[in-house]
């Protein structure tokens, strides 16, 4: 079977983000743009008032943003701007509020671990594939296993899912590595997280102490679950199989297109069975 999005439509919509259910993906043909180069600049210490001021205004300065926390101290103990340059240009780094610019280079959600694993950073140009991750291929990104849970809030809401989380500071804490928070743009794939809707990702790194990670996520989702809060199906996540197919509201559609091209089920398995056909 082929689909491509010329042909095919919304079928082609509904497959992309086909959690397997659909059959082996043996090729892809992707879209490409010309090359371009970025400079990226890391700033400490964003407090959560500036935060709460500014918020659309840092989430707009950069081609991509990164806000690291760890819930603590009403801050944000990273933000990273990920800017694309123009040729023959020599642009300052942009100001985000009166949070400082690091003079040095760090290392993102451990600063004790040094720079060494992380992307260029100081306003250095360079090709896109070396800035836009965080860290440097075949490096190591992090210093341990960990789980990872993500939610992705809508619209208007994105703030305020924010401060619901930062309300559960003291419980997360303890147990976490780092939180990163992004925003997403809206898309047209229909089991996607950001499907018709721009969305801001919470996303976890926990420690290893499943026993009390699976006792947090529950706590957090119900505190997201007001902002309709959509979990990453990569990540790890305990919001029932009913409440899923209220948020994801293309699913009905899913799983018909999985009925067709799988009629006999033979690419199910208990994550499916239980989220998707249960």
């Amino acid at each position: 079977m082929k689909l491509s999005r010329e042909k095919d439509g919304e079928v082609f919509n509904g497959a992309v983000v086909g959690l397997g259910a659909l059959g082996v993906i043996t090729k892809v043909t992707l879209d490409i743009q010309p090359t371009y180069t970025m400079k990226q600049y890391v700033y400490e210490n964003l407090t959560l008032p500036q935060f709460k001021e500014h918020f659309d205004a840092i989430e707009a300065s950069a081609y991509s943003i990164s806000l690291f926390t760890n819930w603590q101290n009403q801050k944000f103990s990273e933000v990273w701007i990920k800017s694309r340059t123009e040729p023959g240009t020599n642009s300052p780094h942009p100001k985000i509020s009166t949070a400082p610019v690091q003079p040095q280079k760090i290392f993102t959600l451990i600063v004790e671990l040094g720079a060494e694993n992380c992307t260029e950073q100081l306003g250095v140009p360079g090709p896109w594939y070396e800035r836009l991750p965080h860290f440097r291929m075949g490096f190591t990104p992090a210093p341990a296993k960990n789980y990872n849970p993500n939610s992705s809030s809508p619209g208007k809401m994105r703030l305020t899912a924010i401060l619901a989380v930062e309300n559960w500071r003291d419980q997360i804490t303890p147990h976490l590595m780092i939180s990163e928070i992004r925003t997403i743009a809206a898309d047209n794939l229909w089991m996607s997280p950001a499907y018709k809707q721009p969305c801001v990702a919470i996303h976890f790194t926990w420690k290893q102490d499943w026993p009390n990670v699976s006792k947090l996520l529950p706590v957090i989702e119900k505190e997201l679950a007001p902002y309709n809060a959509r979990p990453h199906w990569g990540k790890l996540f305990t919001i029932s199989p009913a409440t899923l197919k209220g948020i994801y509201t293309k699913m009905p559609d899913f799983i018909e297109l999985t009925k067709k091209y799988d009629p006999k089920g033979k690419f199910r398995n208990d994550f499916l069975n239980r989220n998707i056909f249960g």
